[in-house]
């Protein structure tokens, strides 16, 4: 932003650092907090504001919105190698679109979320380890699918230490006002970025500890998956089922069309080869978005389109041939199942 620090984010973009975050010698494991001063557009729904991306555990710590709701998760290896993910959601802070200066703080008694200096949100069995700030840092965006942020940030702060309530309305107060906050030695500050730069591809971190960030002269996805399996993709945002929608209805005239021209071929078991001819042309777009960064790649979308498919062939047997039999000039009204 050139009159004012911060970022603006369009529809796709993402800002990603240069490198992981230096966190040798750090204290307790179990205390830090993090400050994000943003403000989505009026149109962004839901997408991700900030996370911590290393490859072994891609969903280490992740903040987003979710419709108007502010989203915490926090991803953890069990001792079988599994991953455990805990989400911590807040309501209504975005409802307005409005600036949100939002600090998340966690220690031995839990994880907390502050919005605009006082306290939101609480999960006293959520502690956020040291370890999930240990990797690159994505601004805007997914590292592994589009998910891009449309709005604002203004600031992005990483302490070393589970700031107090005091603490956190002072630091609100003192960035909003001042356009950075009063930090304290004693408060371990691991990276601080005020986004006063108004120019140019590179974010620096006013810390030595942190690491700067860049923005790609082409938007990228920086791990992009390839036919991200459908349970990994499923959530309850609207832009989710609103995808789901879409990909269901745009397949619907696929089979509405392909069954009953295969049906005039007299063509034998029309119903398995066009809904297979859906499930095929949904493969081959799901394969070419693979190497579309501004496109997902995953199951769901050929699970859906296969039903579509399928509805489509429903809908020709239950409606269309019924009104066959009594609109006879209508086309393939001759063919009958």
């Amino acid at each position: 932003m050139k009159d004012a620090n911060g970022l603006s984010f369009g529809r796709n973009g993402t800002v990603i650092s240069s490198d992981t975050l230096h966190l040798a010698g750090l204290k307790d494991e179990t205390c830090c907090s993090l400050e994000i001063w943003a403000q989505p557009h009026p149109w962004q729904d839901s997408a991700t504001l900030v996370e911590f991306y290393r490859p072994e555990n891609p969903y280490a710590l992740r903040l987003s919105q979710s419709l108007v709701d502010f989203r915490l998760q926090v991803a953890t290896r069990t001792e079988t190698g599994q991953f455990t993910r805990a989400n911590l959601f807040v309501p209504e802070v975005f409802r307005y679109a409005k600036p949100a200066f939002i600090t998340v703080t966690s220690g031995q008694q839990g994880t907390a979320v502050y919005v605009a200096g006082a306290l939101a949100g609480t999960a006293p069995r959520l502690r956020i380890p040291k370890s999930a700030f240990a990797g690159r840092i994505l601004l805007g965006d997914s590292p592994l699918q589009p998910d891009s942020w449309y709005g604002q940030i203004r600031g992005l702060a990483i302490y070393d230490a589970e700031l107090t309530a005091p603490q956190v309305f002072q630091h609100y107060n003192t960035w909003t006002k001042n356009g950075r906050p009063v930090v304290r030695e004693d408060e371990h500050p691991i990276a601080l970025y005020l986004f006063d730069e108004h120019s140019g591809s590179i974010v620096h971190s006013k810390l030595q500890t942190g690491v700067d960030l860049h923005i790609p002269e082409r938007y990228l996805v920086v791990d992009k998956l390839f036919m991200e399996p459908f349970w990994h993709e499923f959530n309850m945002s609207r832009s989710y089922w609103s995808a789901v929608l879409k990909n269901i209805v745009g397949f619907v005239p696929l089979g509405f069309c392909f069954y009953p021209y295969l049906l005039a071929r007299q063509v034998r078991r029309a119903i398995i080869l066009t809904i297979a001819a859906g499930a095929l042309v949904s493969i081959t777009i799901e394969i070419l978005q693979g190497f579309l960064p501004t496109r997902d790649s995953g199951m769901t979308d050929i699970l859906t389109n296969t039903l579509g498919t399928g509805l489509g062939v429903l809908l020709y047997q239950r409606v269309y041939s019924a009104l066959a039999e009594r609109i006879p000039w209508l086309p393939f009204a001759a063919v009958r199942r």
